[in-house]
């Protein structure tokens, strides 16, 4: 599977850069997704998990990668991480709704939509951290 990252202050960029997620990449896309999750990358004052799955390149997803992105997206939440996927192509997106998948992931039209919400969930968790102390 070919992706190309993009590490930024506050999160990891990833394209997938395939024309088919199918049923084998299912668990290579997972563990790829999952890694930045349990690493993240070190930066001053910082440790960005977050991630935004850009998916411009993507023509086609096959259910179970479908359902492991709603698995890998729950498994950020649970660990105070985002998980964004942007770009969806309109034949993917109409997948993932007749799937009833869509609904369950946290997808914007853009990748500059999805920094945004990776930006004000970030503020959210130091408000909601400061509202604990």
């Amino acid at each position: 599977m070919i992706v190309k990252t993009d590490t930024k202050e506050k999160f990891h960029a990833i394209t997938v850069a395939e024309p088919l997620l199918s049923a084998v990449m299912t668990a290579d896309l997972s563990e790829c997704l999952l890694s930045y999750l349990q690493n993240g990358v070190n930066m001053p004052g910082d440790n960005p998990r977050n991630v935004v799955l850009i998916m411009k390149e993507v023509d086609a997803v096959e259910l179970p990668v479908a359902e492991s992105l709603v698995r890998v997206q729950q498994q950020f939440y649970e660990q105070s991480a985002s998980f964004v996927i942007c770009a969806l192509k309109p034949a993917v997106e109409d997948f993932l709704e007749q799937h009833e998948i869509l609904e369950l992931l946290n997808v914007t039209p853009t990748e500059s939509e999805a920094w945004d919400i990776v930006q004000m969930e970030e503020i959210e968790r130091e408000l909601m951290d400061g509202d604990e102390e």
